[in-house]
């Protein structure tokens, strides 16, 4: 899948996707010549170089073509004739800025492996290959190696790069990017997610504007406000039509995803550590290696850019051991009862859940220290005998002795002033001791940059984790990191603390994964404020939001599934009035949003009555049904809710064999116009049976796509029915399920 032509033009590709750059001939820097569809082997790709003549700042003298202003670069530095941001910012020990990396060698290999330290993508050896290039430092002993992962049936390409000090002096990293691409501007428009608590990852789409856009965090995670992903899309792309370069990083922490759209239209995609207060030191014999970045191209639309990230994400960033199994149908407390709780209060709710169909029962926040409201004990993870009197390993035994299996929540990033931990270790927490530290959800973030408090951390919970029956951890996180400071960290390494903080997080994770490998982690924070690849490297599934109201539910899981699969969105059926925005909706209503995701369930269930008890019963059953097509098959956003007043999406089994409709709609309209559903995706030469209005359809795949679903019933001669007809009503919803 790699050629490496004789002029040392490196030209990667399969079946879907090219990826072209050569060495240039008089300043041996690295050219992009070209990303996007599959193109056939040459013997050269000198008629893809593009040099005009330009007077302006030229690298070799007398030389007017070498400006690098107008050259399309694979890692752009400062100090070549280029203006635009570069990739990579260095520091040297007299305080120049100016780099010049060239070619020095290449090495070829097969496969992937997971790795300890930083999360990334994994492969077999017959499924990647990986081309490391190696540049050198014209000026020093510093070594740049460019990773390129390109896997055997994906349009991906995946680059890391790692920095070695092989020089004698101290360097300072500046700016570090993951992925540098450089590519002509095609009337593009960018499509990102935005949002805020409650809100998460909401669709954003706008052309493509002169100067610098960018989406980044600056708060220690990837956040609510952001997720680490963009994408680039023609003006025609639909979801199911036209050209999409979709563009994510496998990284948790702060983060800058960047567009710069040159005078000369050409664009500059870069994405990586957020260089805003990021400075690292990097001593002699030393290395420093980037997150690894995701590019997709995808020439179906925005459908089929998601679906190589769901199959990307699924197969090659999740766990092996968590990639196929079904995932329990959960209770989690919290809503149930929140602070308030005795043991005999859950098990109430396991043995209604355990009658019902669910499989695992959740107990959340206030079982440790003297937690009645969230103003104490983080850090100080002791059972409170007052509400649990035989302890987590008693209830767990209760739990399991019903068919159940158990899960806890943690919060191990965060302390309380009220614990032994603060107490003893006030230097442990982030901040400047002699200026103010703000607190959120009245609580403080451990400095997990220490290793120490990471190992703190890890005995307190393993005690719990060794003597009770845990199958299931809800890890949460609920503030940012607000004044970045540590007083263990010598001045020249402050800039240091937000990514050794993040690579502190993924210790933890490794930790609890190596000695407790059977237990599955659902990430948290605050809901969906860090939902992002790094995060399913170690949690197969994420809390997507707190928000947990049906109707908000579509605009949030529709974006998130622009990138994330199905299988990892935590999707739950809870109380109503909602808790987030106090709107009513009926159950089925909200089981079928829940269901395109990992389902489960955030109230009281005692409280509610036998046929409220025997509709969830159902729904589950439903859900269990359909459980392995939604988790496994291809995903199809068809109507978004943030340009219609309906919602559709629908899961098609990779064998095309069924299919799941699911169509929302929010408010019911008088006199309204009749709606036709075209469903992608299909076997066009099978027939499929659905069942409509209490009907059975049976029809072709290629109709299902060019004509569409028929929503409207057909009431010639029935005009009696039409006016006694049950309305649909607001927030109302609907699932076709289709099969062969």
């Amino acid at each position: 899948m790699i050629e490496i032509t004789d002029k040392k033009e490196f030209h990667l590709s399969n079946q879907h996707v090219s990826y072209i750059f050569r060495v240039m001939e008089k300043t041996h820097i690295l050219e992009h010549l070209y990303f996007g569809p599959r193109i056939n082997s040459y013997d050269n790709y000198d008629f893809l170089i593009e040099r005009d003549v330009r007077t302006g700042n030229n690298f070799i003298m007398g030389d007017h073509t070498s400006s690098f202003e107008h050259i399309k670069q694979e890692v752009p530095v400062y100090g070549t004739t280029d203006f635009r941001y570069p990739s990579i910012e260095l520091e040297y020990s007299d305080g120049d800025r100016i780099s010049h990396f060239e070619y020095f060698d290449y090495r070829l290999s097969k496969g992937k492996t997971r790795e300890k330290g930083q999360p990334r993508s994994f492969a077999s050896e017959q499924e990647a290959e990986v081309l490391t290039v190696i540049l050198k430092n014209r000026y020093s002993d510093i070594f740049l190696e460019l990773d390129y992962g390109l896997y055997k049936d994906l349009p991906i390409i995946t680059r890391q790069q790692r920095l070695i000090n092989k020089s004698r002096e101290n360097i300072s990293i500046e700016q570090f990017m993951s992925l540098n691409l450089d590519i002509p501007n095609e009337n593009y428009e960018w499509v990102h997610l935005d949002g805020a608590w409650a809100r998460e990852r909401h669709v954003k789409r706008q052309e493509v504007q002169p100067g610098v856009q960018h989406i980044s965090s600056t708060r220690g995670a990837s956040s609510h406000v952001y997720n680490p992903f963009f994408a680039l899309v023609s003006a025609q792309t639909t979801e199911n039509k036209g050209n999409a370069i979709g563009i994510a990083l496998i990284y948790s922490g702060n983060f800058l995803a960047q567009i710069e759209r040159d005078n000369f239209e050409v664009l500059r995609l870069q994405i990586g550590i957020n260089p805003y207060q990021f400075k690292w030191l990097l001593k002699p014999n030393e290395m420093f290696q980037t997150p690894e970045a995701v590019v997709c191209y995808s020439d179906s639309g925005l459908n089929g850019m998601s679906q190589t990230f769901h199959d990307f994400f699924n197969f090659h960033v999740i766990n092996n051991k968590w990639q196929k199994d079904p995932r329990p149908v959960l209770i989690n407390s919290w809503e149930a009862t929140y602070f308030d709780f005795n043991e005999e209060k859950l098990l109430e709710i396991a043995q209604t859940a355990k009658r019902i169909g669910i499989d695992l029962f959740v107990l959340d926040d206030g079982w440790f220290g003297t937690r009645d409201s969230d103003e104490g004990s983080l850090g100080n993870w002791k059972i409170d005998y007052r509400k649990l009197p035989n302890g987590i390993k008693g209830l767990s035994e209760k739990i399991h002795s019903m068919g159940l299996k158990f899960g806890l929540w943690i919060e191990p990033e965060m302390i309380s002033m009220d614990t032994p931990l603060y107490k003893k270790h006030p230097e442990w927490v982030i901040g400047h001791p002699q200026k103010n530290i703000s607190h959120g959800r009245n609580q403080y973030v451990l400095n997990f940059a220490i290793p120490e408090v990471v190992e703190n951390i890890y005995h307190q919970l393993e005690s719990i984790l060794n003597e009770s029956k845990i199958d299931y951890i809800k890890w949460d996180m609920n503030r940012y990191i607000s004044e970045a400071y540590s007083v263990l960290l010598p001045r020249q390494q402050q800039g240091e603390l937000f990514h050794r903080y993040i690579l502190g997080v993924y210790q933890l994770y490794e930790m609890l994964i190596d000695n407790f490998p059977d237990i599955m982690i659902e990430s948290c924070a605050g809901g969906g404020g860090r939902f992002d690849a790094a995060m399913l490297y170690y949690a197969p599934q994420a809390w997507t939001s707190d928000n947990t109201d049906a109707i908000e539910r579509l605009k949030i899981q529709y974006g998130t599934s622009f990138v994330y699969p199905l299988s990892t969105i935590g999707a739950h059926i809870s109380e109503v009035p909602n808790h987030q925005v106090g709107r009513t909706t009926p159950l089925t209503t909200r089981s079928e949003v829940a269901m395109f995701g990992t389902f489960g369930f955030e109230l009281d269930i005692t409280k509610l009555n036998e046929d409220e008890l025997l509709l969830l019963s159902n729904e589950i059953s439903k859900y269990k049904l359909y459980q392995s097509l939604i988790t496994q098959g291809k995903f199809y956003r068809l109507l978004s809710p943030f340009d219609s007043d309906i919602t559709a999406w629908m899961v098609v089994a990779k064998d095309q064999s069924e299919a799941l409709v699911g169509i929302y709609q929010p408010l019911d309209k008088p006199n309204d116009h009749y709606h036709r559903l075209k469903l992608p995706g299909l076997n066009p030469k099978l027939r499929y049976h659905y069942m409509i209005h209490g009907k059975n359809v049976i029809r072709f795949g290629d109709d299902l796509e060019k004509i569409g679903l028929i929503l409207a019933d057909n009431y010639t001669d029935r005009v009696g029915e039409f006016w006694s007809r049950e309305k649909q009503g607001d927030f109302y919803s609907k699932l076709i399920y289709l099969k062969t």
